[in-house]
């Protein structure tokens, strides 16, 4: 029997910053097996609503769930170990470290410290750190250093971090952020096959880049929700033609 409920829920958040109000009212719901975009124009709220999902900081008011679990005040490693996975805007790879090492670490984050004092992980882990590298073409360069990949390949590291727990939604801000039109287009047909086992929210300002790989969209403006649909519902919303997709 299929799951009807979503395996996201954000009711009514609202969060404030002193006097400024960054989130009002603002509900969304993400489906399993689903890409979600969030996209509006700059200060719409995005960013802060992708951090307020990922623990990095607790809404003023609202409540957000998560399989079936009230998550709102829970700390980001609580998140984290029930299945939700974020990755930052600005890459934090660590350049001193090889490809696979940066990997490996991400892989113990989750494991016991039992398991860490034995030093038993690596082995162990060897197989499913070599599947993330090579399902973001990074198998070969496993042993380089880190800062030696190009910016785009260090977003493709991250990613590959990200999803090597094998978290049931990823929280994607901006992965696309200072790659090449090509890169841009590699990293949509690199995150399409993640659909099968992860949803994914996404804060993109590259609308052609959003609109191919989501399959839902919610547009903010001002930290309120102006629109939310189908890429399709979205595109041919006149205010939305009008106001909001040239300013994105």
């Amino acid at each position: 029997m299929v799951d009807s409920v979503p395996l996201l829920e954000v009711s009514a958040l609202g969060k404030m910053f002193g006097a400024l109000r960054a989130l009002d009212d603002v509900s969304i719901a993400v489906n399993r097996g689903t890409f979600h975009g969030l996209i509006g124009p700059n200060g719409s709220g995005k960013s802060t609503l992708l951090k307020a999902i990922a623990g990095a900081h607790f809404p003023t008011t609202g409540t957000i769930r998560f399989h079936r679990k009230d998550i709102t005040n829970w700390a980001p490693y609580q998140r984290a170990r029930a299945g939700l996975s974020l990755k930052f805007q600005i890459t934090a790879v660590l350049r001193e470290l090889s490809v696979y090492d940066n990997v490996l670490l991400a892989l113990q984050s989750h494991e016991s410290p039992w398991s860490l004092v034995l030093s038993r992980t690596r082995r162990r882990l060897d197989s499913q750190i070599m599947q993330a590298l090579d399902r973001f073409r990074l198998a070969d360069r496993a042993d380089e250093l880190a800062g030696k990949l190009s910016h785009g390949e260090q977003q493709w590291l991250e990613i590959a971090m990200a999803l090597a727990p094998g978290p049931k939604l990823l929280l994607l801000d901006e992965p696309t952020g200072g790659m090449s039109p090509e890169e841009r287009r590699m990293t949509g047909e690199l995150l399409l096959p993640v659909k099968a086992e992860c949803s994914l929210v996404i804060v993109e300002h590259d609308l052609d880049f959003i609109k191919n790989i989501c399959d839902h969209l919610t547009v903010l403006d001002q930290g309120r929700v102006l629109c939310d649909g189908t890429v399709r519902e979205i595109e041919e919303s006149p205010e939305i033609q009008r106001v909001y997709t040239s300013r994105v």
